[in-house]
C-alpha cells in the first residue's frame, strides 16, 4: 500500500493549492475517490466529503487539509518585482531563493523567485543579516519586465496567488521531504485507507466520513461538517522538536494543542491500540498548533474528537518525515477502524 500512497502524494505534490485555490487539486482527489468506488460530495467552499457506508448508525469521520500555505501578490512595484503577503503562516525566511509560480486570474502561470530585498551578497552590505519579512521581499519574475505596467501587460494583479515549489524528494533509505507535508501526507494516507477498504470490499462496522479540506491553513477547513458525524479524527503531521517525543518514523497522538485537550476516551483508545499492534507512537502536547477537528468543535459541532498523525520536522518550512511513519500512522488508522468497539 506504501507505493500507492506514495503515488497519491506526488500527484498532489504536482498540483498547487494555497488555501483557497484548491479546486483543481480537490477534482484530483473527488476522481479518485469514485475511482475507488465511493460516493462523494462537495461543500459549498469546495471541501471533498467520502462516504463509506457501515453496518450501524454511528459514524466516524476523518479528516485531512489538501491547502498549503502560499502568498499572494499584495502590489506591483515600478521595477517590475511583485511585493506580496502571505497566505497562512510559512517560515518567512526559509523562503529567500525559493521558486515559485505566479497564477493570474485568467489562470495564466509564470515562473518566478522569491528574494530578499537585498539579494546580492557583492553589492548589499545587510544582504546576509536583513530581516526576511513579507516587506523586506519580493518575487523576481522570469519574464523581461521593467516597470509596473509591463507585469500589468502579462496580466498579472494584485489578488493572484503565489504558489511556492515544494520540491518532492523520495529518498532511497525511505525519507519523504518536502514543502506541504502539512498535510498533503496525511492525504495520501487517508487514500490508502480508502483504497485498502475498496480493494478488500470491506464493509466496516460503523460508517466512516472522509473530509478533505480546503482552508485548514487558514483556521477554518473542517468548521462544517456533515451532521451524522459522531466522532471526528484530524489526520495531520505530528509536531517535532524541543521537549517533545514524537520522531520522524512515529505516528504521533496529540493529547493536547493550543486550542486545548482532545477527547480522553479517544486518545486513550489510540494509544492503546498503537500498544496492542506494536506500532511506533508518540503522545505529545503541541505548544502552537490547531487542527481541522478544533475548528469542527469552533464551529459548533456536537462531535468528540483526537488528532493523530506521521511525524513532520521542520514544520512550515522544508519538512521531513520517513516512510515508516506513514506506515505506523495507516495502521493505526486500519485498527481503530477495526476495534469493533461498541459507541452506543
Amino acid at each position: 500500500m506504501n507505493e500507492y500512497i506514495l503515488s497519491i502524494l506526488k500527484d498532489i505534490m504536482a498540483i498547487d493549492s494555497p488555501s483557497g485555490y484548491t479546486k483543481e487539486v480537490i477534482q484530483y482527489c473527488q476522481n479518485e475517490a469514485k475511482n475507488l468506488g465511493f460516493q462523494t460530495k462537495l461543500t459549498q467552499k469546495g471541501n471533498l466529503q467520502v462516504f463509506v457506508e457501515g453496518q450501524d448508525d454511528y459514524t466516524i469521520g476523518f479528516c485531512g487539509h489538501v491547502d498549503t500555505l502560499g502568498l499572494m501578490v499584495r502590489s506591483i512595484k515600478e521595477d517590475g518585482t511583485l511585493a506580496f503577503t502571505n497566505v497562512g503562516g510559512p517560515i518567512i525566511p526559509t523562503l529567500d531563493g525559493e521558486y515559485c509560480r505566479i497564477i493570474t486570474r485568467n489562470h495564466q502561470v509564470y515562473t518566478g523567485t522569491i528574494l530578499s530585498n537585498s539579494p546580492a551578497a557583492h553589492v548589499y552590505k545587510d544582504s546576509k543579516d536583513k530581516e526576511r519579512s513579507c516587506d523586506t521581499m519580493h518575487i523576481r519574475i522570469d519574464e523581461m519586465v521593467k516597470t509596473k505596467a509591463d507585469v500589468q501587460k502579462l496580466g498579472i494583479n494584485n489578488g493572484d496567488y503565489i504558489a511556492i515549489d515544494p520540491k518532492t524528494t523520495i529518498t532511497d533509505s525511505g525519507f519523504i521531504k518536502s514543502r506541504f507535508l502539512d498535510d498533503k501526507m496525511s492525504v495520501a494516507i487517508l487514500f490508502g485507507v480508502l483504497k485498502y477498504l475498496s480493494q478488500n470490499q470491506i464493509k466496516p462496522q460503523h460508517n466512516l466520513y472522509f473530509m478533505i479540506s480546503t482552508f485548514e491553513e487558514v483556521g477554518h477547513g473542517s468548521s462544517y461538517i456533515d451532521s451524522q458525524v459522531d466522532e471526528l479524527i484530524a489526520v495531520d503531521m505530528g509536531c517535532i522538536g524541543e521537549d517533545l517525543a514524537c520522531k520522524e518514523y512515529d505516528v504521533s497522538i496529540c493529547a493536547k494543542d493550543s486550542s486545548g485537550p482532545y477527547d480522553y476516551d479517544m486518545t486513550s483508545t489510540f494509544i492503546k491500540l498503537a500498544k496492542e499492534h506494536q506500532l511506533q507512537y508518540a503522545v505529545d502536547i503541541y505548544p502552537f498548533y490547531s487542527s481541522d477537528v478544533s475548528a469542527a468543535l469552533r464551529g459548533g459541532q456536537n462531535i468528540k474528537g483526537a488528532l493523530i498523525g506521521p511525524g513532520v520536522h521542520a514544520s512550515h518550512g522544508m519538512e521531513r518525515t520517513h516512510i515508516q511513519a506513514v506506515e505506523n500512522t495507516y495502521q493505526l488508522i486500519l485498527a481503530y477502524i477495526n476495534k469493533g468497539e461498541n459507541h452506543g
